[in-house]
């Protein structure tokens, strides 16, 4: 675990880049594949503009990412499963870079395409822009891979000293471009970008991503989040941005300021139905915890469950696994 925790921490820093130390992983990696050194190092703020800096690039030669970075990884595993079996291997990776693969793989592409929606202003632009993408090297990005190997021989120390210290970088015969890390990172329990008052993520020069809860959205929507009215939340024409609304909102608010009828009612608690123009309908059950609090009030809960639930009862036993027909708590916490 002390090499998850450690490229965990890796893939979410943010703050300056350590060139120095960047630069001489650069070199090394270089130098591991059986290449001369590259001749220029030129530093960009962030992905994006680092793409314009390669498309900018004269006399850089060809893309030596394969020799760098594909083949020496693919070795490397090869090596690592001819030595630990193909149970061992799986074991490793499930201990190691699986802890990290989902989230750092879904803010690669996320920066992706943040990169190429702003670049690529017309269609037709789009494909030399994802062509440059393709012979990036992700740096910190890379850290699920890199825990995978840590500790097992260093024929990937030097792209381990680029992740440690700086974000993506693009390795040419004659030159490298290097792209900066972020200056903010922000997300949720669940590691995906979110924040309701700013960008997600963003870099120095201004580059950004904006997200709710993994969902992107603009930036001027999250502007007005914190003027919400159930009239502006039904008037959304975008069905995932209406979620959104009501999740900053709170259903149990939306319920209160709209006046919305409740459906059904038995004594496991109150069915309460939201219905959303060219969406499902929100539909959640309101439930009194049985148990008190310590200034003795009893708090109120609210559950969402699937459209197709009729009853409180079927709903509260849909957060159990269980159905409407067998569900009989016998005592309440």
């Amino acid at each position: 675990m002390q090499y998850v925790n450690t490229w965990r921490a890796v893939a979410a820093a943010t703050g300056r880049a350590d060139r120095g130390a960047a630069e001489d992983g650069v070199r090394l990696a270089y130098r591991s594949a059986g290449l001369d050194e590259p001749e220029r190092i030129i530093w960009a703020d962030s992905p994006k503009a680092a793409v314009r800096a390669v498309e900018a690039l004269a006399g850089a030669g060809r893309s030596v990412r394969e020799e760098v970075r594909t083949r020496p990884w693919a070795e490397e595993r090869r090596r690592m499963y001819d030595e630990l079996g193909p149970a061992g291997w799986s074991s490793l990776w499930s201990a190691t870079g699986a802890q990290l693969w989902e989230t750092t793989a879904a803010l690669a592409e996320r920066i992706r395409t943040g990169v190429v929606a702003e670049l690529a202003t017309r269609p037709e632009d789009e494909p030399d822009v994802r062509l440059v993408l393709l012979d990036a090297v992700l740096g910190q990005h890379d850290a699920a891979w890199l825990a995978a190997f840590d500790g097992r021989g260093d024929r990937l120390t030097g792209l381990a000293e680029v992740a440690r210290n700086a974000g993506w970088w693009w390795p040419y015969e004659h030159a490298v471009v290097i792209s900066e890390r972020p200056v903010d990172l922000h997300r949720d329990e669940a590691g995906r970008l979110d924040r309701g008052d700013g960008p997600a993520l963003a870099y120095s020069d201004g580059f950004a991503l904006y997200a709710w809860r993994g969902m992107p959205v603009p930036a001027e929507f999250l502007d007005g989040l914190a003027s919400l009215t159930p009239d502006r939340i039904r008037g959304e024409e975008n069905a995932e941005l209406r979620r959104v609304m009501l999740e900053y909102y709170g259903y149990d608010r939306y319920l209160a300021e709209s006046g919305a009828e409740p459906v059904h009612r038995d004594e496991t608690g109150i069915l309460w139905r939201i219905a959303m123009e060219g969406d499902e309908d929100v539909v959640m059950v309101e439930v009194v915890n049985s148990t008190p609090e310590p200034d003795g009030t009893y708090r109120t809960y609210w559950l969402r469950v699937p459209p197709r639930t009729r009853t409180a009862k079927e709903g509260v036993a849909w957060t159990f696994g269980l159905d409407g027909e067998v569900y009989a708590p016998v005592l309440q916490t």
